[in-house]
């Protein structure tokens, strides 16, 4: 399916400011990033369900104050799969290392 590279453009600026966002968001004690990875298509809704899941439940497990913002979406298709970016962040005001915590949580997102 042909969408256009206007939709294409729109991704990268979004992947562009991200970090201009992320930035500005630390002023306010949110911590956030986002990561990726590739997998088949039949695998492709598992694999975002599973992180989600996993981050949150390794949240909740940490007594992280607030809820973390998780999303996901597809930033590439192949014959044989999809690039996936996720988009973590968390409120850190009084979180001891919170580089450290996300780290740790973008870590075990990946497992």
């Amino acid at each position: 399916m042909k969408a256009g590279a206007e939709n294409g453009r729109r991704g990268y600026q979004l992947t562009y400011s991200i970090a201009y966002i992320r930035d500005f968001l630390m002023n306010y004690y949110i911590i956030a990033e986002s990561f990726e990875t590739s997998v088949s298509w039949s695998n492709a809704l598992a694999v975002c369900n599973n992180v989600k899941r996993r981050l949150i439940e390794e949240y909740e497990k940490r007594g992280l104050p607030g809820k973390p913002f998780v999303t996901a979406r597809v930033t590439q298709v192949y014959r044989t799969g999809v690039c996936i970016y996720f988009y973590f962040g968390f409120y850190y005001k009084g979180v001891a290392d919170p580089h450290k915590v996300y780290l740790e949580l973008e870590n075990a997102a990946r497992e």
